[in-house]
């Protein structure tokens, strides 16, 4: 791929990894879309790992208080990877070889939207409750319903904190916190994993990747933080209706 290839899959996934449309699902559709072959799963985590840049910066010091006594937060946040982490140990790899050819985007897309539409009318409905392991523990086991692509992580694990009773700016701020360690985690694994360090795409059109994505990731996240504040999902979720539609139509015609 050249330095325009990278730099277009950078901004897509920083754009989508915060905005609730599924980061990975994109990225899968984008490679159809422009004809391009899968590149190895190094590239697509350090992409992740550009993203994570901009939630370092914009939430530095909700990160530096997790670290602080009483930790409860820090605890929370332990408490919602767990369930993502023991999956993606068990079945990352059988997730990667089933959804990886985008058959299956148009059902999970689908999925997100309909997830979103419930948020919208339930966080309307319901009246928040102090943040804490009830609200974390729904969005950790959404987080781990969300390693399959096409379905939102942010836009999933959104719904479970809300769903749990969870106010709805503060569950997008812990949301946004819970990309960190799954983002380190899978960066980890990539680089012991069996891709190891190998890429197909070379250093500098790696890193104009990544830099794309740092710049995607910090729009999207101050673009979520008013997508939140209003609760109005519908946009999106016509959105994700359309893309839906779009990958069926890719994956009959084979394209």
């Amino acid at each position: 791929m050249n330095f325009f290839q990278t730099a277009f899959l950078g901004f897509v996934q920083g754009l989508t990894e915060f905005l609730p449309v599924s980061s990975s699902g994109h990225l899968i559709l984008t490679r159809q879309i422009l004809g391009l072959e899968s590149s190895s799963m190094f590239f697509d985590i350090l992409l992740h790992v550009g993203s994570l840049g901009a939630v370092i910066l914009v939430f530095r010091r909700d990160i530096l208080a997790l670290f602080k006594p009483p930790f409860k937060k820090l605890l929370l946040l332990t408490l919602a990877t767990i369930p993502a982490a023991v999956v993606g140990f068990l079945l990352g790899d059988a997730i990667d070889e089933v959804f990886a050819s985008g058959k299956w985007l148009w059902i999970t897309f689908a999925l997100t939207a309909v997830l979103l539409i419930v948020t919208e009318r339930i966080s309307k409905k319901r009246d928040p409750k102090p943040f804490g392991a009830r609200q974390a523990a729904a969005m950790g086991v959404m987080q781990a319903f969300a390693l399959l692509p096409g379905l939102s992580r942010s836009g999933s694990t959104i719904f479970g904190g809300i769903a749990a009773g969870g106010e709805r700016e503060e569950v997008a701020k812990f949301s946004f916190l819970m990309s960190v360690p799954i983002i380190i985690g899978s960066a980890a694994v990539g680089m012991i994993g069996s891709d190891g360090l190998a890429l197909t795409v070379g250093w500098w059109e790696t890193l104009c990747g990544m830099a794309a994505a740092f710049v995607s990731s910090l729009v999207a996240i101050k673009g979520m933080m008013k997508i939140i504040a209003k609760a109005s999902y519908k946009p999106l979720a016509v959105y994700l209706f359309a893309v839906s539609l779009l990958s069926l139509t890719l994956t009959l015609t084979g394209a």
